[in-house]
């Protein structure tokens, strides 16, 4: 799950047009320059992502 979300929130840093929009982060060098809605919208994907990778490999 953490692999996962560090993937997303790299996939989103350089996807993202705009990932600093909103609120700041109160340490955003460590999450890109990201303020809150962009880390929440990639560690929701993140989430989406890990939920998959663990359900796939547990099967």
């Amino acid at each position: 799950m953490i692999i996962c979300n560090v993937l997303a929130i790299a996939f989103g840093k350089y996807v993202m047009p705009n990932p600093s929009v909103g609120a700041p982060l109160p340490m955003p060098e460590m999450f890109g320059g990201m303020g809150w809605t962009g880390l929440l919208a990639t560690t929701s994907l993140g989430h989406i992502l890990g939920i998959g990778t663990i359900l796939g490999l547990a099967n």
